[in-house]
C-alpha cells in the first residue's frame, strides 16, 4: 500500500473533476488520465472497518469478480493518505456505458439483465448498492459492475431469501423500476421457479 503526503495527492489530484462527494469532503474523482481515485474514511472508532477496511474490501471485491468472469474495474494500487485521515483506491474504470445512460431497453435486453443478476446470485456475489446505474454494458457487449464496494461474496449461490432482498435493493430506484416494469415476466423469466413469481411481482407496472 503505498503513502502520499499531502502535495503528493495535491498533484495526483490535480485537474480531477469531482464525480461523488458528501459534507465530509470528495469520495470519487475523475483523474487527468481517466482513471479513477475511491476515497474512504472510517465513520466510527469501533467498527469492522477498522478490521477490514474498505480498500481493502474494494480490492478484494474486485479480485473476486475477475475470479468469476464477471467483467469489472481493474485495481491499480490502493494508497493511504494520512494528511487527510483517509485511504483510497486508484483503478481503471470498466468501458462501457451504464444501464441508466442507455435509451429505453426493448423485452430482449430487460431479459438479460435479469440473466445477468439471476448468474451474479448464482455465483454468490449479493451486491447491496444493485441498481442499473452501477451494471455496465462495455463495448464487447457484456454486462458487467463498477460500484463494489459494497458487496460480498458467499461461498455458494445465493438462498431465495437474499436473492428477493437483493431484488428489492433495485427496485427500491423508481427509474431502475419503471425502465423495468414494461417488461417485467422477460426480467424474471431465467429465475428459479421458487421465487419467479414474487419477483414479477415486485417489478409489475404501478
Amino acid at each position: 500500500m503505498k503513502t502520499l503526503t499531502n502535495e503528493e495527492y495535491l498533484e495526483m489530484r490535480a485537474g480531477a473533476d469531482v464525480t461523488a462527494a458528501d459534507e465530509y469532503g470528495d469520495k470519487v474523482l475523475l483523474l487527468k488520465d481517466g482513471t479513477y481515485l475511491k476515497l474512504f474514511r472510517v465513520k466510527r472508532l469501533f467498527t469492522s472497518a477498522r478490521l477490514f477496511p474498505y480498500w481493502r474490501r474494494f480490492e478484494k471485491n474486485a479480485q473476486a469478480l475477475h475470479r468469476l468472469g464477471v467483467p469489472t474495474l481493474n485495481v491499480i494500487e490502493s494508497i493511504r493518505l494520512p494528511g487527510l485521515d483517509r485511504t483510497a483506491v486508484h483503478y481503471e474504470p470498466l468501458p462501457g456505458s451504464t444501464l441508466r445512460e442507455l435509451p429505453d431497453f426493448d423485452a430482449g435486453f430487460v431479459a438479460r439483465i435479469g440473466a445477468f443478476i439471476k448468474g451474479l446470485h448464482d455465483k454468490g456475489v449479493y451486491l447491496r448498492s444493485l441498481h442499473l446505474g452501477n451494471v455496465v454494458l462495455t463495448p464487447e457487449g457484456e454486462l458487467g459492475l463498477i460500484d463494489i464496494a459494497d458487496m460480498k461474496v458467499y461461498r455458494g449461490s445465493l438462498r431465495k431469501g437474499l436473492r428477493l432482498r437483493n431484488l428489492y435493493h433495485l427496485w427500491r430506484y423508481e427509474q431502475d423500476r419503471r425502465a423495468i416494469a414494461p417488461h417485467h415476466k422477460e426480467f424474471v423469466s431465467s429465475f428459479d421457479p421458487g421465487y419467479r413469481e414474487e419477483a414479477s411481482r415486485m417489478f409489475q407496472p404501478e
